[in-house]
């Protein structure tokens, strides 16, 4: 099979396209023919190094039909999506032809016919993320305010779809005040250009916010849990910020009595016992994609041969929205 190597650690250009063998599933394991993966930041995380030790082919994602399942649980032909289960970091992930995937981390796409494999592949990763910060960790009701930190990016883009659909009312932020009008589209009640001290702003003290969901991460993370209302909550799912920890990090004076602070780390999660993804519903989500009542379409489709054109654009900022890569 076709796949994409790291052949080192570095920017997009270490991604080669070559040939390997195809792979065998183990006993619990699915092997599936990938149609299209998404583009994701942890596949630059871990092609640059940041991510120590990893797997050659990376990628935590993919859309494809089922070659083989032992079990018979997904019978050969099934349409189906895959996330994470160690795809790139410790067995090789979906930037190929074929993948194997723990059968915990697939889940057959019954509904929407009519989105193709492109559209398969932009849903997985960042809606079941979102729906698992905003519904799991933050346990957001319709009517509450949250707060997207992050907006723009496809995490932030997704959580405001999904609380927008909720019935909560959405305050999103950017650091780019023209991409103001792609957040009030998706829904966003007020839309704050965030320049890292939300919480200093009378407005946003005053407005009462419930809850965060902040994909910016550690550099703002004091901020964040200095603007939610007493009792607020306050989950983090990404470091668009970087890695940098917070220095001197001190729960007296930066955690504010009774904000609930958590984390959700998708990558090292979804699909264990803790957290199944048969919780998640995707499927249901699929179909609110056909309707057109959740905008999570790809901006941009590449090609498999574009691979590090495709990762380029993610770096650059400029996507504005999921990107994927289709095969074949």
């Amino acid at each position: 099979m076709k796949a994409i190597v790291i052949s080192a650690h570095g920017g997009p250009e270490v991604l080669t396209v070559t040939e390997l063998p195809d792979p065998v599933p183990a006993d619990g394991e699915v092997l599936i023919r990938v149609k299209a993966f998404g583009l994701n930041h942890a596949e630059a995380y871990m092609r640059s190094g940041a991510w120590g030790r990893v797997a050659a082919v990376t990628g935590i994602e993919c859309a494809g039909e089922v070659e083989a399942d032992a079990s018979g649980e997904f019978p050969i032909g099934t349409r189906v999506v895959a996330i994470l289960g160690g795809m790139g970091r410790t067995r090789n992930g979906s930037y190929a032809e074929m993948v194997t995937v723990p059968a915990t981390n697939v889940v057959a796409v019954r509904s929407s016919p009519s989105l193709d494999w492109a559209d398969l592949a932009a849903v997985p990763e960042v809606y079941a993320t979102a729906w698992s910060g905003l519904f799991g960790n933050l346990d957001l009701r319709p009517g509450e305010k949250v707060l997207v930190r992050g907006a723009t990016s496809s995490l932030g883009q997704a959580a405001v779809n999904l609380a927008v659909d909720h019935g909560a009312t959405v305050f999103a932020t950017t650091r780019d005040p023209r991409r103001a009008s792609l957040l009030k589209e998706l829904g966003a009640a007020d839309v704050l250009i965030d320049d890292g001290a939300l919480a200093a702003r009378a407005a946003v003290r005053e407005a009462g916010i419930d809850a965060v969901f902040d994909v910016v991460g550690n550099s703002v993370l004091r901020d964040s849990l200095a603007l939610v209302r007493p009792r607020g909550r306050v989950c983090q799912l990404g470091f668009l910020g970087g890695f940098e920890p917070v220095r001197d990090f001190d729960p007296i004076a930066d955690l504010p009595s009774g904000v609930r602070l958590s984390f959700f780390g998708s990558a090292f999660v979804l699909g264990t016992p803790a957290f199944p993804l048969k919780d998640v519903p995707l499927d249901e989500m699929y179909a609110k994609v056909a309707a057109g009542v959740l905008r999570a379409r790809p901006t941009r489709v590449f090609r498999f041969d574009e691979i590090v054109e495709a990762h380029r654009a993610m770096e650059s900022g400029q996507a504005l929205g999921k990107m994927v890569v289709t095969i074949g």
